[in-house]
C-alpha cells in the first residue's frame, strides 16, 4: 500500500508508488519477452562458467566458452536473425534483444556468440548470395562450422578503407589470391581465430586486370577456409593474441595470407561480383558508396554492443544498490543502529541518477533496435537509403554513449560496495575487464561521434560512412555550412518552444523544471548550438584558406560535443515518448516510477552541464541551485522502490553471484 512521505507545510502531498515488478519486467522486455526469458533460462542454466573463467586455465576456459555457444544455439537463441530456411528464427529484433540479454551472463560467451553469429554469419548472410547461404548458414546456425571475421589490421584500426590485405584474380585459374604485405596488413584481434575457426570472412582490397594495367576496386569480402580439422592451411599463418585485460574465453589472433588461393565464388557478391574473364562488375558505380553500403550492412554488430554495454550496467547497479539496502555503517540517524548505505544521500546520488541513465538508455536502444528491424527488413528503395543514413547515425551514437556508460558505472557500482566489491567473486572484477573493450571494438566511440556529427551537419544527405580522417577532411571542404547555421539558429529553436512553454524569450526561466518539454528544450538548445559552432568554425577556417586537415583538427573537440549532445537529447525523447505512450493498462505506480526516473535523467543531465548551459545564458545561478535540489528530492522519492527498480531488469539471480554483497 502506498504510504504518505513527511512533505513541508505547504507542500502539495506526495505519495510514494508502489511498483509493480513483473509488469514493470514485462514493460522492458517489450514484444521480445519470450525470448529474454529464453536467454535468462540458459544464463541460469550455465551459471557455473561465471566461476570456471577464474578456476580454468585460459585454454581450458576457451573449449568451455566453445561448448557452451554451440549448446545454446542447440536451443535457437542465437539463431533469430536468420532466415527459416537455414534454422533461424527470421527475426532480425529478436536476434538483438537475445544478445543484450546474454549480456546478463559472462562475457566471453556473448563475444563469442557475436563474432560467430553477428559478425561471421552476418557478413555471409547480408554480404553474400543465395550460394553462399547454402553453402554456409544451415552448419553456422547449429555452430557446427565455426568462422571469423578478419577484417581489422594492426596498423589500419578502423580504417578500413585503407586495408593491406589484397585479393588479387588470376583469370588463367579463376580464383583470388589472397595475400598479406607487412606485419601491419595481418589481421589482428580477429575472435575464433586462434583456435576455433574454420572459416574467415578476410576484407582485402581487391585488384583485377593485367599485371600491367591492375585496377584496385576497394575493399570487398571473400570467405577464406584457414583450418580443416583443427589444423591450419598451407599459406594461412595464425598466431595467438594471447592473454587479454578480460574476454580470455575467447581465442582472438592474428592472421597472415601468403598467395592463399579461393575459387572465383569466394567472393561475397551481393553488391559487387567478378566475371570469369575478370570484369568487374557492381550495381553501385560511385567505389565509395558501394565500399559505404557494404560496411552499412553490418551495422547490426555495433547495436548489439550498445545493448551489451547498457546491460552490463544493469548487472552492475543490481548488485550494488542491494548490497547498499543490506549493508549498515555508521550511526548517522540513530544512537543504536547504523544507517544502511542507500539512505545516505550521497549514496543516492552515486547510485539512482545511474539507474535513471540505465531506464533511460534502454528505451533508446529500443529505439534504435526497432529502427534496425524495420531497415533489413524492408525492400530497399531511395527512402529506405535516408532510413539507412539515420540508422547508422544513431546506432553510432548509442553505442558509443552505451558503452562509456557501463565503463563509469561498473566503476562507480565497484567502489560504492568498498573493498568487497574488490573482490573477484563479487562480479566487479569481470565486469570491468570484460567490458572495457566495449568503447573500442565495433568503432571506437570518439570515432563514432565524429560521424554522428557528419552525419547533423550534412542532414544524413552524403555518404555517412568516411571512417579516415581524409574523408572527413574533404567533407569539411564541401561543407555547406550556411545552411547548418540557418538550420541552427536561436530563432528557429524559439519558435517551435513558443506554443509549448510560458515565458517567450524567457522560456529557460519560467518554465518549470519537471516539464518535459522544457527538459527537451535545454538539450536541443544545446545541440543546436553546439553544432552551430562548429559550422561556424570550419566557416572561419575556409573563410581564411587555412588546410582543411587543420582545420577540422582545430574544432574536433567541439566536433565530438555537439554529437554527444545530439545523442543525449536522443535518448531523453525516447524516455519521455515512451512514458507519454504507456499503455492505459500499466500500473499507477509504474506509470509514476517511470516520470520520476525520466526527471531524474534529464535533470541530472542538464546538471553535469551546468557550466555550458550558464556559460550560454541558459540556467542562472538561482536555477541552478534549485535543479541540484530537485535531483537531491528525486533520489529520496526514488530511494524506496530502488529495489524494485533494479529487480525490473530481471537478471538472473544466478547472475548477480555476490554472496559477500547481498547474501
Amino acid at each position: 500500500m502506498a504510504t504518505d512521505t513527511a512533505v513541508p507545510a505547504g507542500a502539495p502531498r506526495y505519495v510514494q508508488p508502489d511498483v509493480d515488478v513483473p509488469a514493470l519486467t514485462a514493460l522492458l522486455d517489450g514484444r521480445f519477452a519470450e525470448i529474454r526469458h529464453l536467454v535468462r533460462t540458459n544464463l541460469a542454466a550455465y551459471a557455473s562458467v561465471l566461476d570456471e573463467a577464474d578456476e580454468l586455465g585460459m585454454d581450458d576456459f576457451r573449449e568451455r566458452v566453445r561448448d557452451i555457444v554451440v549448446e545454446m544455439a542447440a536451443t535457437g537463441q542465437t539463431g533469430m536473425g536468420f532466415p527459416e530456411e537455414y534454422g533461424g528464427g527470421g527475426d532480425i529484433g529478436a536476434s538483438i534483444a537475445a544478445f543484450e540479454t546474454l549480456a546478463f551472463g559472462d562475457l566471453s560467451v556473448l563475444v563469442k556468440v557475436g563474432v560467430q553469429f553477428g559478425l561471421f554469419g552476418g557478413a555471409i548472410l547480408q554480404l553474400g548470395t543465395k550460394r553462399h547461404h547454402d553453402a554456409y548458414l544451415q552448419d553456422l546456425v547449429t555452430g557446427q562450422l565455426m568462422g571469423c571475421f578478419a577484417m581489422t589490421e594492426t596498423g589500419h584500426g578502423s580504417n578500413v578503407q585503407a586495408l593491406g590485405t589484397v585479393a588479387t584474380y588470376d583469370v588463367a585459374t579463376q580464383e583470388f589470391v589472397i595475400s598479406t604485405h607487412g606485419d601491419e596488413s595481418r589481421k589482428d584481434y580477429i575472435g575464433n581465430a586462434a583456435k576455433h575457426a574454420e572459416l574467415a570472412v578476410v576484407f582485402a582490397q581487391l585488384e583485377v586486370g593485367p599485371e600491367s594495367d591492375r585496377a584496385s576496386e576497394g575493399v570487398h569480402a571473400f570467405v577464406v577456409p584457414i583450418r580443416k580439422a583443427g589444423k591450419v592451411l598451407d599459406g594461412v599463418r595464425i598466431e595467438d593474441d594471447g592473454r587479454k585485460m578480460g574476454l580470455n574465453g575467447v581465442d582472438n589472433g592474428r592472421i597472415w595470407f601468403d598467395e592463399v588461393r579461393v575459387p572465383r565464388d569466394a567472393l561475397l557478391n551481393r553488391f559487387a561480383d567478378v566475371t570469369p574473364a575478370g570484369v568487374y562488375e557492381s550495381s553501385i558505380d560511385n567505389p565509395n558508396r558501394r565500399f559505404f553500403t557494404m560496411l552499412g550492412t553490418l551495422v547490426q554488430g555495433r547495436v548489439c554492443v550498445g545493448g551489451a554495454g547498457i546491460n552490463a550496467s544493469k548487472v552492475a547497479l543490481t548488485i550494488a544498490t542491494k548490497y547498499a539496502v543490506r549493508r549498515r555503517q555508521f550511526e548517522a540517524a540513530s544512537d543504536t543502529e547504523e544507517q544502511l548505505l542507500l539512505d545516505y544521500g550521497m549514496h543516492q546520488r552515486r547510485l539512482l541518477p545511474l539507474i535513471a541513465r540505465t531506464y533511460a538508455l534502454h528505451f533508446a536502444q529500443d529505439v534504435v533496435r526497432t529502427q534496425l528491424h524495420d531497415v533489413f527488413s524492408a525492400t530497399p528503395d531511395a527512402a529506405l537509403e535516408a532510413t539507412r543514413r539515420e540508422l547508422e547515425g544513431r546506432a553510432a551514437g548509442t553505442k558509443a554513449l552505451g558503452t562509456w556508460h557501463a565503463t563509469r558505472t561498473i566503476q562507480e557500482c565497484r567502489e560504492a560496495c568498498g573493498g568487497a566489491g574488490y573482490l573477484a567473486v563479487n562480479r566487479f572484477a569481470a565486469l570491468k575487464a570484460d567490458t572495457d573493450v566495449f568503447t573500442t571494438f565495433e568503432g571506437d566511440n570518439h570515432v563514432l561521434l565524429q560521424l554522428v556529427a557528419k552525419g547533423l551537419l550534412t542532414d544524413y544527405a552524403s555518404e555517412f560512412e568516411d571512417l579516415d580522417q581524409l574523408g572527413m577532411v574533404r567533407f569539411v571542404t564541401n561543407l555547406a555550412v550556411g545552411t547548418v547555421i540557418e538550420r541552427t539558429s536561436a530563432h528557429k529553436l524559439l519558435e517551435r518552444v513558443k506554443d509549448l512553454l510560458p515565458g517567450g524569450d524567457e522560456w529557460d526561466q519560467e518554465a518549470g523544471l519537471l516539464d518535459s518539454e522544457y527538459q527537451l528544450a535545454m538539450l536541443r538548445f544545446r545541440e543546436e548550438h553546439m553544432l552551430s559552432g562548429v559550422a561556424r568554425r570550419l566557416k572561419r577556417g575556409m573563410d581564411q584558406k587555412l588546410n582543411p586537415g587543420v582545420v577540422f583538427s582545430d574544432v574536433q573537440d567541439h566536433v565530438i560535443g555537439a554529437a554527444n549532445a545530439h545523442v543525449e537529447r536522443l535518448v531523453l525523447e525516447a524516455f519521455v515518448e515512451k512514458v507519454r505512450d504507456l499503455p492505459a493498462d500499466v500500473p499507477e505506480g509504474n506509470r509514476v516510477a517511470l516520470g520520476l526516473l525520466c526527471d531524474l535523467f534529464a535533470l541530472s543531465t542538464i546538471e553535469a552541464d551546468r557550466a555550458w548551459f550558464m556559460e550560454h545564458g541558459r540556467l542562472t545561478v538561482q536555477r541552478s541551485k534549485s535543479i541540484s535540489r530537485e535531483v537531491n528530492g528525486l533520489c529520496r522519492k526514488l530511494r524506496p522502490i530502488a529495489v524494485d527498480l533494479v529487480d525490473a531488469w530481471g537478471v538472473p539471480v544466478e547472475m548477480l553471484r555476490a554472496p559477500d554483497l547481498i547474501g
